[in-house]
């Protein structure tokens, strides 16, 4: 939040108080309805002492002492503060309270007449004690009011480091895609070369359409989802440009991609992963690709031959350990991913809800 926001926000709760002890003190004042102007001194002390009590226990004693568990001396202040108050009240403002007034009545031609002006009656404990009542309301509210807002707070600044947190490993893992993609595709376009191929161009026209979606588009939190297919058919094209047997090679996709989104780059990591211990020796695939999506579930399902078993244990389990951390981040609870290994054959099972992205991430 920026600085005026903060000023805003601080004027507004300024605001807020005030309306509220308005209300508080003119609802009050209904007592002295029919007579107005006999309200007597300690009114406005009790209300003065009250709210600077309030605030004492609000800013002050409840974040300091009480909510750092420092108990006793929380409440020997709060103690300590409420009889200063009362014995100040009682001894500057509250004088007729020393003993009760004589009892008054009203005869029949409407006159106030004293019964036995020469009683005084001793004031009763209760009535003694009953404003500190008002301040141990008082300190209850604002106690109250202080406790479950710190509870919010902190439950919203957890949240937000956790959404930091989140959002910054889901930032590295995106960046790992891309060098992974490209030091795959250039291996791709290095092989057609090395053949001295006609497709090399072919294979860097697609390469440049890749790079323009992944340029692009993908620093948004969701793309379209026809266009991260789209992708994935350039992927496939490039692939086949390198490859001496494609016949094993096809993808199907059943029902509608307009109007869904996806995280970018979701998926590539599986198709890359087939094609790479899928190939074998002569140049020959067995890949299978099947998309389909119904309401807003995506079934995603790919199926490659295990024809490579050589594996660099630096950098083999990149690009699925990713995609696996990226799919708890981004879809938690709204996912489903089985992974079956044979000794010849490897398939990957998505099940992945479209609307449950976490779209607070950027």
């Amino acid at each position: 939040m920026n600085i005026e926001g903060i000023k805003n926000n601080n004027l507004n709760q300024i605001l807020f108080h005030s309306m509220i002890w308005c209300f508080f003190i003119v609802t009050s004042l209904i007592q002295f309805y029919e007579s107005p102007f006999h309200i007597n001194t300690d009114f406005y002390v009790q209300w003065i002492t009250g709210i600077l009590l309030f605030y004492l226990n609000y800013l002050y004693l409840v974040p300091l002492l009480l909510l750092q568990k420092k108990y006793w001396q929380y409440f020997t202040i709060v103690i300590s503060i409420i009889v200063l108050f009362m014995i100040v009240r009682y001894i500057f403002f509250m004088p007729e309270f020393q003993n009760m007034r004589p009892l008054r009545t009203i005869n029949s031609s409407g006159k106030e007449i004293l019964i036995n002006p020469n009683l005084k009656r001793k004031q009763p404990f209760f009535l003694k004690a009953a404003p500190s009542f008002f301040y141990i309301l008082i300190i209850t509210i604002g106690t109250i009011i202080k406790t479950l807002s710190e509870l919010y707070n902190n439950q919203q600044n957890k949240l937000i480091a956790e959404t930091h947190r989140a959002s910054t490993e889901l930032n590295y893992l995106r960046k790992q895609t891309n060098p992974h993609f490209l030091f795959n595709s250039l291996n791709s376009i290095y092989s057609l070369a090395y053949k001295k191929s006609d497709l090399v161009p072919d294979a860097i026209v697609t390469l440049s359409e890749m790079m323009r979606y992944m340029l692009y588009e993908t620093d948004n939190k969701t793309v379209f989802l026809e266009k991260e297919i789209n992708y994935i058919k350039n992927y496939l094209e490039l692939q086949k440009l390198r490859l001496n047997n494609i016949e094993n090679i096809t993808i199907n996709i059943h029902g509608e991609t307009k109007n869904k989104y996806i995280e970018p780059l979701l998926l590539i990591s599986f198709i890359e992963n087939a094609f790479k211990y899928g190939t074998d020796y002569k140049g020959a695939a067995f890949v299978k690709i099947k998309i389909t999506i119904e309401d807003n579930i995506l079934d995603f399902w790919v199926e490659n031959k295990i024809e490579n078993h050589r594996k660099n244990p630096e950098n083999s389990g990149i690009g699925m350990t990713n995609i696996e951390n990226r799919l708890n981040l981004l879809y938690p609870n709204a996912h489903q991913l089985t992974i079956i290994e044979t000794d010849s054959n490897y398939s990957v099972h998505l099940n992945l809800k479209l609307d449950q992205i976490q779209t607070s991430f950027n």
